[in-house]
């Protein structure tokens, strides 16, 4: 509260003189403005939602895989993201005569990409059937296309994210995250000197522990 502090009401100029002004002073009490700035602490604390942490379902494979039942994949078929520096994405199709090429996460970038590989391995090699775990009992038609994504140390976690993104987007089913190798990160540094990586290279590094 406010309170006004007056001098001496009595006090007169010697002389009996005509009385001096009332000298006024204030003292302002902030005690309640402590209290009240505890009051809209709690308040905000219990009406304001928190940030959620945002998080990326991703569905592993299972461990015990019989390789009698793995089906043989055409170099054709396969597509590799090699995710550089500075959102840069690598990318070349199959493995013999490998060719390398960059472009961009944006929609006339990585999308369309994948997009014209996903149609030309549809002309080629058809689509196939799959259980859609969405509606039990029931199947779909899924494209034959394998993408391997492939993280180098100079990409962002943003990157491996908006290459995921692009999967689901693009309705890419076959997909997987691996390692990249050495002769990958040198066919980044010398794209003219091909990728030197043989198919049993290629295995060795998918299934290194």
């Amino acid at each position: 509260m406010a309170e006004i502090q007056t001098a001496d009401s009595g006090a007169r100029k010697k002389g009996g003189g005509k009385a001096r002004s009332k000298k006024m002073s204030t003292r302002v009490d902030l005690t309640p403005m402590v209290d009240l700035a505890f009051l809209l602490i709690t308040f905000f604390m219990l009406t304001t939602t928190l940030a959620k942490p945002q998080i990326m379902p991703v569905v592993m494979p299972e461990k015990d895989v019989d390789e009698k039942d793995l089906e043989p994949t055409k170099e054709s078929q396969v597509l590799t993201l090699l995710l550089g520096a500075d959102d840069k994405v690598y990318y070349y199709e199959g493995i013999s005569d490998a060719k390398l090429d960059s472009t961009d996460y944006s929609a006339e970038g990585l999308r369309k990409v994948i997009l014209d590989k996903k149609d030309r391995v549809k002309e080629q090699h058809g689509e196939m059937e799959r259980e859609d775990l969405k509606n039990p009992g029931a199947t779909k038609m899924i494209s034959k296309l394998n993408v391997i994504i492939k993280p180098t140390e100079e990409s962002r976690y943003k990157n491996l994210v908006d290459a995921f993104d692009e999967m689901k987007i693009t309705n890419v089913a076959l997909y997987v995250l691996l390692d990249i190798s050495e002769q990958e990160e040198e066919f980044i540094r010398n794209p003219a000197g091909g990728l030197k990586f043989s198919v049993e290279e290629q295995v060795e590094a998918t299934t290194k522990k």
